[in-house]
């Protein structure tokens, strides 16, 4: 029903719309987990993905609606990034800001009912980064509240490094996850908001009023670096795309495999720029 209410046309013209829609799918998928799986011995060990599973099915019908839409224009426009930007630009804003409602939500709901096994998932991810030395005394501490700081006495060069390399893989999954089946990157969307959550969680000590500050300590360098992943689902959901409506040979792909490269090109730089901030510019503000 939910994906008869919500015009996805109406809502790419309108790209700030998708904000309250995306609040809307997040809650959703949480209370719906929250009333029926977390009384179930064997569900509730696997909630934190079920959250996601629930939260990829609302959006499913919206990320396939982009993809074929971005992939029409694509096969007609082509060359620089201005043109690119030009015909991506409500879609990606509608993402954005689709994924932005996600964590508000997700976010609110986490710390509203205090119930670290609707996202344990999350949790383990987050304390795997962060002390990976202690994961399962990070997670219990979680559960109580308390901040984990990160460990390890690691360069903010090494830290880079490392954080580039894994935000390349995420991308280089995303994309291929995208070209297999253009609307599923919507998973690894709805995963990183999920784990954003538990993260604004353990850093406000379950605090509500604290939300806006815990946002904000995560979404500095989240917001770029999730641009990427946005912008690696529209490369390979519209190069798939194309590539079974036009054939190989045909001009039309070639102007889509030029936007696609030229997307990619711009996804590496802002995950670099992403990356430097995560390491030199949040710690400023936030220790």
């Amino acid at each position: 029903m939910l994906e008869s209410l919500i015009n996805p046309k109406r809502a790419e013209k309108g790209p700030w719309k998708m904000f309250f829609v995306g609040i809307l799918y997040a809650s959703l998928s949480l209370l719906l987990v929250k009333v029926f799986f977390t009384g179930d011995l064997v569900l509730i060990k696997y909630s934190g993905l079920i959250v996601v599973l629930f939260c990829v099915m609302f959006s499913l019908p919206f990320m396939y609606y982009i993809i074929k839409q971005e992939e029409r224009e694509d096969e007609y426009i082509g060359g620089g990034i201005r043109r690119v930007w030009s015909i991506h630009k409500d879609a990606m804003l509608a993402l954005i800001w689709l994924f932005i409602g996600f964590v508000v939500a997700f976010s609110f709901w986490f710390l509203i009912l205090q119930d670290s096994n609707l996202l344990n998932a999350q949790i383990e991810t987050y304390c795997s980064i962060n002390s990976p030395g202690r994961v399962s005394q990070c997670v219990e501490q979680y559960s109580t509240g308390g901040f984990i700081s990160p460990t390890g006495n690691a360069t903010a060069m090494a830290r880079f490094a490392s954080i580039l390399e894994n935000n390349i893989y995420v991308m280089i999954f995303t994309l291929l996850f995208s070209l297999i089946f253009g609307a599923g990157a919507i998973f690894i969307l709805a995963w990183n908001a999920t784990v954003i959550a538990s993260a604004v969680g353990v850093f406000t000590n379950f605090n509500l009023s604290e939300i806006p500050l815990g946002l904000l300590r995560y979404m500095i360098h989240g917001l770029p670096e999730i641009t990427t992943y946005f912008l690696a689902a529209l490369a390979g959901g519209i190069l798939g795309t194309g590539l079974i409506r036009n054939g190989v040979r045909s001009k039309r792909f070639l102007h889509v495999i030029e936007n696609a490269i030229i997307l990619l090109f711009a996804a590496v730089l802002i995950l670099i720029i992403a990356g430097l901030m995560e390491v030199y510019l949040t710690p400023i503000f936030f220790q």
